[in-house]
């Protein structure tokens, strides 16, 4: 019953950080995102049966319960509705870590309630899920978000070039999955922010 909390979790993160990029963009006067569907927390508007569905459940399995990651359809964009596109760009890369960073420290204050042991599990990972799409969506790997924030700092002529690499940034992400790079990079990052929440989290790492 843990999992499927879990899982339902899971899901809504990735659909309200696609929202709020969306979102966000809209606000910079794109109509793009409203105009595809994509500013509705209808988890089907959203759906990549492969990062939505096949990948989270994938590893849950084989984490026995321990980590899950996935990715919804990334909302569409158009740069050129804004009026600073480099400046917007950011904010709209932004815009998605955030929201998951909100929705952890949500989870993370509901933990400081007292409850029954269940619920304290289903919210300890919310925030532990939200967390980790934060921390990972802000590497400044194309085509994660943290590559859209480096971007607005470079000039048009590189930062054309870095966000075309995104073949190059999915296999180093590979890589830095397969080699445990969350285990000694991103972990120890949540576990001080848990600590700092007066919440310990290791029977869940």
């Amino acid at each position: 019953m843990i999992v499927f909390f879990v899982i339902l979790i899971l899901l809504y993160s990735i659909v309200i950080h696609e929202v709020a990029h969306g979102w966000m963009a809209y606000r910079l006067g794109d109509s793009t995102p409203k105009l595809a569907g994509r500013l509705t927390l209808n988890p089907f508007a959203h759906i990549d049966i492969v990062g939505t569905i096949i990948l989270p459940i994938l590893l849950l399995i084989i984490s026995r319960g321990n980590f899950s990651l996935g990715f919804a359809k990334p909302v569409p964009i158009n740069p050129y509705n804004f009026k600073n596109p480099k400046r917007d760009i950011m904010w709209v890369g932004m815009a998605g870590p955030l929201s998951n960073l909100i929705l952890a420290f949500l989870f993370l204050f509901l933990l400081k309630i007292k409850t029954i042991s269940a619920l304290y599990t289903i919210f300890a990972y919310g925030a532990l899920i939200n967390l980790i799409l934060a921390l990972f969506n802000l590497l400044p790997i194309p085509p994660l978000d943290g590559s859209k924030i480096i971007s607005s700092f470079l000039n048009y002529r590189r930062a054309y070039f870095y966000l075309k690499s995104e073949i190059w940034g999915i296999i180093l992400i590979i890589l830095l999955i397969s080699t445990g790079f969350l285990r000694w990079f991103i972990f120890p990052i949540i576990k001080f922010i848990f600590h700092l929440a007066g919440v310990e989290i290791e029977t869940l790492l």
